[in-house]
């Protein structure tokens, strides 16, 4: 049995005094949770998020990773400098990278192979843009993120993948139940041929793409969705509404 995983992705929001606060609201409320919690959030921010969140089962993640050990590298962050705070997760190949930053799947492979090697579990992002899916070209799209994007990866068991139709982030529109499936099912198949079969069935498989408290019920009964890449939810105390999507919360 896959344990569900719901990471909150802070993306450029959050003060360290809103986000101790945030995460002092939020403990009580996930402590009894039966999957595992984290927030992603800025690297400037990871210090005190780590010392807000001691002793609780919310762990910390960052939202992006270099690969190098150091070097000339302005304005990145390295394995070992996230290590040092305890950072158990970093997003690798989030969509705004890709087309803010023009990162590439190989840069997404080269972070998955320095953040595994590190002891740091990446979660690897795919998915498509509208053009992409009206073109009906998501699971070309896709399995080229994925073969290339994890290329080299010995144990692809370490690794957590999230799905994230681009034309569903920020944009409060979800893929529905069934396509959020398909294409979750796909990439789940597409691992097993990349790896192998029994690999891929322990494989951690969030859905990305505007998960909230009204839609995270459906999305998770789910049998390939294993958990939430969650974004703006995450901001607020709805994240543990989420986070109990089998407990109290009812849709």
């Amino acid at each position: 049995m896959r344990r569900p995983f719901i990471a909150g992705n802070w993306k450029m929001n959050m003060t360290a005094e809103s986000g101790t606060k945030l995460i002092e609201e939020l403990k009580p409320l996930v402590k009894d949770a039966n999957c595992d919690v984290a927030l992603c959030v800025p690297a400037i921010l990871i210090p005190a998020m780590v010392k807000a969140a001691q002793g609780s089962n919310i762990a910390i993640g960052a939202e992006n990773v270099h690969w190098a050990e150091s070097g000339a590298y302005t304005g990145e962050i390295s394995c070992a400098q996230l290590k040092e705070y305890g950072v158990k997760y970093a997003i690798i190949g989030h969509s705004e990278r890709r087309q803010y930053f023009g990162e590439t799947d190989e840069g997404v492979n080269k972070r998955t192979l320095a953040a595994l090697a590190h002891g740091i579990t990446p979660i690897v992002c795919v998915g498509e843009t509208l053009e992409e899916r009206e073109g009906g070209v998501t699971e070309k799209v896709i399995y080229k993120q994925l073969k290339d994007g994890l290329a080299g990866v010995e144990d692809v068991t370490k690794v957590v993948i999230a799905y994230e139709p681009v034309w569903a982030i920020g944009t409060g529109r979800t893929a529905t139940n069934v396509q959020a499936q398909e294409t979750i099912a796909f990439i789940r198949k597409t691992i097993g041929e990349l790896f192998c079969p029994k690999c891929a069935e322990k494989v951690i498989i969030q859905y990305g793409g505007s998960m909230n408290a009204k839609n995270c019920k459906g999305l998770m009964a789910q049998p390939d969705i294993d958990g939430g890449l969650i974004g703006s939810a995450s901001l607020k105390t709805e994240f543990a509404q989420i986070v109990n999507y089998d407990n109290y919360f009812e849709n």
